[in-house]
């Protein structure tokens, strides 16, 4: 599974760079160079992981510039989101092809004066890519999922999403509060927070509803479905980095 880490470092990191950019060329240069940074640190240098780093740098590559496509178009949501989870399902599925992450990650993992020396390097890895994955690239895979079932508006148009603040801020808190929950074995603690979500946006839902916002056009249907499906895409990510934790 460390192509599958390496893929979703260079993805987050490279979603990081996009947003004070604006620009694609930059996070499209920059994933395949934290592809490579990562396979130098990891030792990932056998045939296998050649392969499977190579599939994850032209996936990187592929998923900025068809994000991008999308933001400037309005439309084409699909694509970004069927090359994400297909490269991640093609590295998953030949997994066996790669090796266990050594090299310097190894020797620093048992040298560091933390409570992770005793943690895999690939699971280290993987943690870190999960992580990464909850900030930018999580808030980009909510928002495809809410274009690619109309949950949004066309640009310059009134969104659903004015109704509701803070929900790029609060998205990527409340991924890492359920991940972080999860991975320490507090799943009670972690579906708490999914229902405080909902006690906490409840009055902007009523307000919506009692027709404070009319003036914008954007009826209670259009805000509700916005709230439920951004926060169950949210929930996933974060459930499903969980998983490729604890799996790995």
């Amino acid at each position: 599974m460390s192509a599958v880490a390496v893929l979703l470092i260079a993805i987050g990191v490279a979603d990081v760079c996009r947003r004070p950019t604006r620009g694609v060329w930059l996070p499209a240069v920059v994933g395949p160079v934290v592809v490579a940074v990562c396979a130098a640190l990891g030792g990932l240098w056998h045939r296998g992981d050649i392969v499977l780093l190579a599939l994850a740098a032209a996936a990187t590559v592929a998923w900025q510039i068809l994000c991008a496509r999308s933001d400037r178009t309005d439309s084409k949501h699909l694509a970004p989101l069927l090359v994400f989870g297909t490269s991640l399902a093609l590295l998953t599925v030949m997994s066996g092809w790669g090796c266990e992450a050594g090299g310097l990650i190894a020797g620093w993992s048992k040298w560091v004066a933390l409570p992770i020396n005793n943690v895999r390097p690939t699971r280290l890895l993987m943690t870190i890519g999960v992580v990464l994955s909850q900030f930018a690239t999580g808030n980009r895979l909510v928002r495809l999922v809410l274009a690619s079932v109309g949950a949004v508006r066309p640009l310059g148009q009134p969104q659903p999403s004015d109704q509701l603040k803070g929900g790029r801020l609060l998205g990527p808190m409340e991924r890492l509060l359920i991940l972080s929950l999860g991975v320490g074995g507090q799943v009670a603690a972690a579906s708490a927070v999914v229902a405080a979500k909902g006690i906490i946006r409840f009055p902007e839902l009523n307000a919506q509803k009692r027709g404070a916002d009319n003036a914008t056009g954007i009826g209670i249907d259009e805000v509700t479905e916005y709230f439920l499906v951004g926060s169950f895409a949210s929930w996933l990510l974060a459930l499903s980095g969980m998983a490729l934790v604890l799996t790995t």
